[in-house]
């Protein structure tokens, strides 16, 4: 194979936020409040999937479809679209037991929630 015929892919997710849940929280709470509910919601985001990537890196796959299930239910009301989104996706792939597809969408799930969680100060400040 000859060095012209290389390609580099960038992968470039594309992460889907909803700022209006947690609009709403801002609204119904008051800022002081808000703030420290909405934080420690992320907090708790970020601590399970902490979890589920310590399970997946030991191979311990019992029970991850509910650990799953939790982490969706977690993003959904924050706005997390795309998390919630492809923490599905992992669910329907461990279902199949496709462990190929698992791989590749167990990585994406992992840039998502990167992104998205490094991205909640960005829609923190657009709710203020």
């Amino acid at each position: 194979m000859r060095a012209e015929n290389v390609v580099a892919l960038r992968l470039c997710e594309q992460i889907r936020q909803d700022a209006e849940p947690i609009a709403a929280i801002y609204r119904d709470l008051g800022t002081a409040s808000a703030e420290h509910v909405v934080s420690r919601a992320l907090g708790e985001l970020a601590l399970a999937m902490a979890g589920l990537a310590d399970r997946v890196r030991a191979h311990d796959l019992a029970d991850l479809d509910r650990q799953l299930r939790r982490l969706q239910g977690m993003a959904g009301p924050l706005g997390m679209v795309s998390l919630a989104e492809v923490a599905g996706d992992v669910r329907v792939c461990l279902t199949r037991a496709d462990v190929t597809a698992f791989a590749a969408v167990w990585a994406r799930l992992l840039r998502v929630a990167e992104r998205s969680l490094s991205a909640d100060t960005d829609l923190l400040d657009q709710t203020i």
